[in-house]
Order: C-alpha cells, then sequence, then structure tokens
C-alpha cells in the first residue's frame, strides 16, 4: 500500500532527463566528429599523397554519412560541410585535382562535389580556391568516368551565381557541349543541366553556345518525355540558339529538328512549350519565306491554336504571332476555313467540353479574325508612313 501511494516520477521530470541524455550523446557525437574532422585537415595539408587519398575518400564518406544518418546529428549535414571547410580542407582537395595520380584525382573530385551539394558558400569557396581551370582539364581526359564526375562537379557549382562567369570563362561550355554526343545519359543530363544553369546569366546565355549543340539537343530531346523538366532545360537552350543565324540553319538542318519542336508544342509542358514556340517563331521571324512552308508542312497549327488557348501568357503571344505569320501570305492558299473551323471546335471540345464547345470555338475565331484585323490595318498604316509625296499617286 506505502509503495502505491508515493507519488510517481512526473511525466515532465521524464522528458527533461531523456533530453539531457540525448544533449549529452549528441554533444559526445559532436566532439568526436570535430576531432575527426581536425585529423582529417592535418592529413589532408601535412601528410604524403597515400593520406592525402585516404583522408578525400573519408572526407566523402563523412559528409555522406551525415546526410543519411538517423542519428540526432543527421539534420547537420549542412553544418558538418561548412566545419570542413572552415578546417581548411578545400584548398588541399583543389591542388589534388592537378596530381598526376588518378586515384587522388579521384578522391578530391568525389570529395569537394559532396562539400558543395545544398551548400552555396561552399560553392563559391571551391571556385574561389582555383577548382574550374582543372575541372575544364579533367573534361578533356578519355576517361569517361573521370570526365563525367568532373560535368556533375560543374554543374554543381554552376548553381551558385557568383560562379557562372567564371565558368563560361574557362571555356566549359564547348567541352560540356561534347558531353551531350558522347557521355552516358546521366552525363548528358548534366551537361544539359549546367548549360542551363550558366544560360541564365543575362550575360551568359548569347556566349555559351555555339551551332554546333543544336544537333545533340534535337537528339536528346527527341528521346525523352516533352512534359519533362529536362525537356524544359533542352527547349530553352534551344531558344538561345534560335536567336543567331546559324542555330537557325542548325535546326532546320537537324534531322527533324522542327518536327520535334512542333511536337513539344503539342504535348510539352507549360515551359517547355513556351521555349519550344519561341524557337519556332525565331525561324519565322529571322526569314518568313524560308521557315513557313518548313513549320506548316510539320503541321504546327493544330498545336498553335491549342497553345493559344492553354499557354502561358507569353507562349499564347508567340502562338498568335506564329499563326499570323504562317496563314497571312499572299503567295499560298489560306487554310481552309472550314478545316479551321474544325480545328478550333476540337479545341474547344478538349478545354471546355462538348456543351460548351461551340461558343469557345466561335470566340476563338473571333479572336483570330480581329487579331488578324488589327495585324492587316498595322501593316496599311505602316506602308502609308513610309510613302514620300512622289510615291502619292496624283489626280
Amino acid at each position: 500500500m506505502g509503495q502505491e501511494e508515493e507519488d510517481p516520477v512526473g511525466v515532465e521530470e521524464v522528458k527533461e532527463q531523456e533530453q539531457e541524455e540525448e544533449e549529452i550523446g549528441t554533444s559526445s557525437w559532436n566532439q568526436r566528429k570535430q576531432t575527426q574532422i581536425v585529423q582529417l585537415s592535418e592529413k589532408l595539408i601535412h601528410g604524403d599523397l597515400e593520406s592525402q587519398i585516404q583522408a578525400a575518400r573519408d572526407i566523402r564518406k563523412l559528409v555522406r554519412k551525415s546526410s543519411s544518418s538517423s542519428s540526432p546529428s543527421s539534420s547537420s549535414s549542412v553544418k558538418t560541410r561548412s566545419k570542413l571547410a572552415a578546417a581548411g580542407v578545400i584548398q588541399p582537395l583543389v591542388f589534388m585535382l592537378v596530381s598526376p595520380n588518378m586515384d587522388a584525382r579521384e578522391a578530391s573530385l568525389l570529395a569537394l562535389l559532396n562539400l558543395a551539394v545544398r551548400n552555396e558558400r561552399n560553392k563559391v569557396k571551391i571556385v574561389t580556391a582555383g577548382a574550374i581551370p582543372p575541372l575544364v582539364e579533367l573534361l578533356k581526359i578519355q576517361n569517361s568516368s573521370i570526365r563525367e564526375l568532373a560535368t556533375a562537379a560543374i554543374l554543381t557549382l554552376s548553381a551558385a551565381a557568383p560562379n557562372k562567369h567564371t565558368i563560361v570563362a574557362s571555356g566549359a561550355a564547348p567541352l560540356l557541349v561534347q558531353v551531350l554526343s558522347s557521355g552516358s545519359v546521366q552525363g548528358k543530363v548534366d551537361a544539359v543541366t549546367a548549360l542551363h544553369n550558366l544560360s541564365t546569366c543575362p550575360e551568359n546565355s548569347t556566349a555559351i553556345l555555339d551551332a554546333k549543340a543544336v544537333f545533340p539537343l534535337i537528339n536528346l530531346l527527341k528521346e525523352c518525355k516533352k512534359y519533362s523538366k529536362f525537356a524544359e532545360k533542352t527547349t530553352a537552350l534551344l531558344e538561345i540558339l534560335s536567336n543567331s543565324e546559324e542555330g537557325q540553319i542548325a535546326i532546320s538542318n537537324s534531322d527533324g529538328g522542327i518536327l520535334t519542336l512542333v511536337e513539344t508544342v503539342e504535348d510539352g509542358s507549360l515551359v517547355s512549350t513556351e521555349h519550344a514556340v519561341g524557337a519556332l517563331l525565331s525561324l519565322c521571324q529571322s526569314c518568313r519565306d524560308k521557315y513557313r512552308k518548313l513549320i506548316l508542312n510539320e503541321g504546327a497549327i493544330p498545336g498553335l491554336l491549342r497553345l493559344t488557348v492553354e499557354g502561358t501568357a507569353e507562349a499564347r503571344e508567340r502562338a498568335h504571332t506564329l499563326l499570323d505569320l504562317l496563314r497571312d501570305s499572299p503567295q499560298e492558299k489560306r487554310l481552309a476555313s472550314s478545316v479551321l473551323e474544325r480545328i478550333v471546335y476540337d479545341i474547344a471540345a478538349r478545354v471546355d467540353g462538348a456543351d460548351k464547345a461551340a461558343e469557345t470555338a466561335k470566340r476563338l475565331l473571333q479572336d483570330m479574325v480581329q487579331r488578324s484585323m488589327e495585324h492587316s490595318l498595322s501593316c496599311i498604316q505602316q506602308r502609308a508612313a513610309s510613302c514620300t509625296p512622289s510615291d502619292i499617286p496624283s489626280s
């Protein structure tokens, strides 16, 4: 009875005790990790080559363990990367990238890659330490495994805005384009993503690519799902290339180049359709007589009409403009009105259902007629404004 009458230990007291034990365990674990980090740094800075290689491998393991561990320290993977950088491991790892020993290069490359992932400050530190020139050299070697690890490293580093100009200036882009043609599937994905990262910097967009990138990009777009993130990046690069004469020629000369863009307009995501119609529009605006028929021959009209309804605001505007360029030609007959009405009705039925299809189709056709009239009026006004008094017939 006496024992039953004694007050039990309070729940809050138990929780406090468990928290104290957890904090003690975490503190002890952190102390061991800090000691390990210091030891690894010492080996990298002062050890012989074998010790440096092993230290680089251990750094990779430590970061990966911190990222995947289910211990109380699992949320400290970012802190682990920061502590390793603070301990001075980045510079000696960068020095190892130029070692004649291929094992040293690979070990340092993997360590740096793991230090850079999900840590913006480390990305910048690695580039500041001089990593880009040796990484560019690794992109040139015959060892495909090392070359693709270097591609992955440049991809990761290119995600940090301060690094983009340095990477472009290093001449990495043409080598990444080579990976598009000869790399593994993962290597090609990494190369496209790295090039896309670099292109998002306004001063870099026209400088990173030349027409040689068109053929592998078209082939990759053919093979991937048109609504995928990969397709979005690929079409973004193709749109950039479509702004140069060399890129336009390469797209039209590629086997199925224009058809692949038309298919992306039909089946792509909101982002990829916007880029694809942008590329087609660039072609048609650059030389309407040359590209208009090529685009029409690939059956672009239905996809463009649907895009005027379902696309982003920018895609809808581009689709409207391209449709005007494709339809309005004195040299060729306009698309037969009955065919146009059928296409518009089918699109309206998919968008609003059969019950409202007729109403929606009528609105779309009216909008198209209105835009056509506005375009024609604009052309008349421009011609009138350009006339000189001598051009005007006398009465």
